[in-house]
């Protein structure tokens, strides 16, 4: 099963297109995304000391039919963006394939890092090149019996251990998240986000190993 580092130039004819090249400096962090037919949605969070021009070009797109500010603090902002032609998007729900959240967009550019089964990354290269959209390969790993190596960081792989062996993911629960957060010397708050990003990873793999697609958006189980 491939794991797959993609560099993708977003089409010009998007909004984050036009932002994030009109402000080449600020990196775009996508939290969260959900796509359909004809709307887009993205969760997103990005640190610059222009904050409120940011905000202007991305009210001023008319492919952007909503913008939220969530939350503001000194430079950072947290905005859920809504679209009505999620040109990017469309060519990975239509797939299956679920990008690693949080990716990044800089500059008209997105990195994509992707673990998925071949045939699902055969239909995504497909799909974007028929939506005439430009991505290099970064790189294909192939992961073999070593693949938990490299599905978690050393820092995740710790803590997933250590969560286990102490009973946190035992039934019922024979250990909290603090007792966990301090077996290994960090805080309850890292702890949590550093065990859900785990807990995304081992999903995606899940999902892109055990779940078909028919191309068109159809993911029945086995």
């Amino acid at each position: 099963m491939p794991h797959t580092k993609l560099i993708v130039t977003i089409p010009e004819e998007t909004w984050i297109h036009g932002v994030s090249t009109a402000h080449p400096d600020v990196e775009f962090t996508v939290v969260a995304t959900l796509a359909g037919e004809t709307t887009g949605i993205a969760l997103l969070e990005c640190t610059a000391s222009n904050g409120s021009e940011v905000l202007v070009d991305i009210e001023r797109r008319e492919d952007v039919t909503d913008l939220d500010l969530l939350w503001t603090h000194d430079d950072e902002l947290l905005l859920q963006v809504e679209t009505e032609a999620p040109v990017l998007l469309t060519p990975v729900w239509r797939t299956g394939v679920l990008p690693q959240t949080p990716f990044v967009v800089r500059d008209g550019e997105v990195t994509w890092e992707l673990t998925t089964t071949s045939g699902r990354l055969s239909r995504l290269g497909d799909r974007l090149a028929d939506a005439e959209i430009r991505f290099d390969i970064e790189y294909v790993r192939t992961f073999g019996t070593d693949f938990a190596s490299h599905l978690l960081t050393d820092r995740q792989r710790q803590l997933v251990l250590a969560a286990f062996e102490r009973g946190y993911y035992a039934t019922p629960r024979t250990a909290t998240l603090t007792e966990v957060a301090e077996s290994v010397g960090i805080s309850k708050a890292t702890a949590s986000d550093t065990l859900h990003r785990a807990e995304g990873r081992i999903i995606d793999w899940f999902i892109g190993e055990h779940v078909t697609n028919d191309g068109e958006g159809n993911r029945p189980l086995d």
